[in-house]
Parts: C-alpha cells; sequence; structure tokens
C-alpha cells in the first residue's frame, strides 16, 4: 500500500489559552501529519502571533468568524492530503494517536472513517465515561442515533467521503458533527481503535453544549435533514422517525415544565406527523 497523505484541520476561536497545548501534541506524534492548517474563526486574543512565531510550519488561515463549522469546511476545502484529521483547539492527542490510525488503514485499505477511544477532563478532573458511551466499531448507524458517539478530535477520514456528503452543515449553530456522522454512517462502515489516544477537556464556559439549552433541538433538525435527504433505506428511515418522536417528546415535556407552550405544542405537532407516517413535505415514511 502506498503512503497515504494527511491534513490536519484545527479550527479555533480565541483558544490562544489552549491552542498551544494541541499544537504541541500535534507536533509530537510519531507520525506526523503531512499539513497543519489552523483556520483562526476570527479571533481577538493573539491566536495569530502565537501560531505565526511558534508554529510557522503550520499553515495559517484566517476568516470572519462564522462558526466552527464554517472553520473546518475551510480547512478541509484548502486540504491538499487524501486524509483528513480534525482536532479541536481544547483537546490533545497522544504520541500513537496518527501512527495507530495509519496502521488500521494499512490493514484495510478499505477503511474510508477510523476513530479512536478518549479520555475526558471535566475541570482538571478525570471523568470516567458510562456504559452507554463506549465507542462503537463497524456498521454503528443505530448507536450514532441517540447522540454523538464520535469525537471530531478522534476521527481520521478519506477527504473524498466528506465530499461525497456535503461536509459539517454550517446552518446548525450545535450538533454538526451528530449531522455528520449521520450521513457518512448511514453509507459507510467505521473502524475504531480501541485504545483512549485523544484527552477531550471539558467543562469550560465557551463550549456549545453550555451555550445552548435543549440540544436536542439541533438533533430533531439534522434528523429531519437526513430523512429529507433520500440517502436513506426503508430501515433507517424507520429507525430515524423512531428516534425523532423519542427526541419531541423529551423537548416537548422539557418545554412543558419551563411554561414554553409555543414550544411544546411545536414538538407534539411533530411527534403526531411521524407517529402517523408522514415527514417533510407530506412524504410518507415507515410508521411507528
Amino acid at each position: 500500500m502506498r503512503r497515504i497523505t494527511i491534513s490536519l484541520i484545527v479550527p479555533t476561536f480565541n483558544r490562544a489559552h489552549t491552542l498551544r497545548r494541541a499544537l504541541d501534541s500535534v507536533y509530537a506524534q510519531t507520525l506526523q501529519p503531512d499539513e497543519v492548517l489552523v483556520v483562526d474563526d476570527g479571533s481577538s486574543d493573539g491566536t495569530e502571533d502565537l501560531v505565526r512565531s511558534e508554529y510557522p510550519q503550520a499553515h495559517y488561515l484566517r476568516q470572519p468568524n462564522a462558526g466552527v463549522s464554517s472553520a473546518r469546511n475551510r480547512g478541509i476545502r484548502a486540504a491538499q492530503g487524501e486524509w483528513i484529521a480534525l482536532l479541536d483547539s481544547d483537546d490533545a492527542w497522544l504520541p500513537q494517536k496518527l501512527a495507530r490510525q495509519v496502521a488500521a488503514i494499512t490493514v484495510d485499505p478499505a477503511l474510508s472513517i477510523v476513530h479512536t477511544d478518549e479520555i475526558w477532563i471535566r475541570r482538571g478532573v478525570r471523568v470516567n465515561p458510562m456504559k452507554k458511551h463506549k465507542k462503537p466499531d463497524g456498521v454503528i448507524f443505530a448507536q450514532c442515533l441517540p447522540f454523538c458517539v464520535m469525537s471530531p478530535s478522534s476521527v481520521l477520514i478519506r477527504k473524498q467521503v466528506l465530499f461525497d456528503v456535503g461536509l459539517f452543515d454550517e446552518s446548525l449553530p450545535a450538533c454538526e458533527d451528530y449531522d455528520l456522522w449521520l450521513k457518512l454512517c448511514s453509507r459507510l462502515p467505521v473502524r475504531l481503535v480501541d485504545d483512549a489516544l485523544v484527552v477531550k477537556y471539558g467543562g469550560h464556559p465557551d463550549q456549545l453544549s453550555r451555550r445552548y439549552w435543549g440540544m436536542d433541538r439541533f438533533r430533531v433538525q439534522a434528523l429531519e435533514n437526513l430523512l429529507a435527504s433520500g440517502l436513506l433505506d426503508q430501515a433507517q428511515q424507520r429507525m430515524v422517525v423512531e428516534t425523532l418522536v423519542e427526541k419531541c417528546r423529551i423537548l416537548a415535556q422539557g418545554a412543558k415544565k419551563r411554561g414554553k407552550d409555543e414550544f411544546c405544542a411545536h414538538y407534539m405537532q411533530k411527534i403526531d406527523r411521524y407517529r402517523f407516517g408522514t415527514g417533510m413535505g407530506g412524504k410518507g415514511y415507515a410508521r411507528i
């Protein structure tokens, strides 16, 4: 097998205080990426000076603030490698991360997506994930439906398959990774390198999960977009509709508790629509 080429995309916004840790972990890899693209999404905290002075080997791209999906997509479009790795600027890799993934691809050249297990650090303390968070391997579409099962910082993806499904959805303010993994995993199997090779740092105030209430709102939008895409077979459609009904039920209950009657009615209407076998634009789907 010929050597594969890897482009790493690091999107960042006002995270100079964590970006150094992320980039140090990249340049400590036993197998280096062929290029590193730092996409600065309009930072005002000295990010440009940090990258240009301390990491001159990285390609620095700057854009007006447009969100993490836009920044990732900007980097993917500029990338020269055949494979794309992603690293959020508040995360870090362990030294064998890329080498272990490339070894998996060498064994099975038909692979298009390889991810790894991860370590969670929240407010400086290591957190043990629950059983439901165990990383999946193989045909994982069903496991992708309840919540996001792959971390962007852990994946290595063949670039062409990203273009085939349309990159990250820039209209989603959050859960953009959930949306992309669903599109990819409805078509392709995934290989898991079952070792924790990524360190994810959480609990800081600028995380998207802390910025928006009711994250399932964005998952519902992603699921509805997926239903309308024409990508799914009947069995997948049924799984998506079941998940939509459950997420809408949870959102409706939460809205009712908070006295948000309009939101409650909105999601109750969606439940009725999907229960009785019609989805977007009156198109029929498998009834539940």
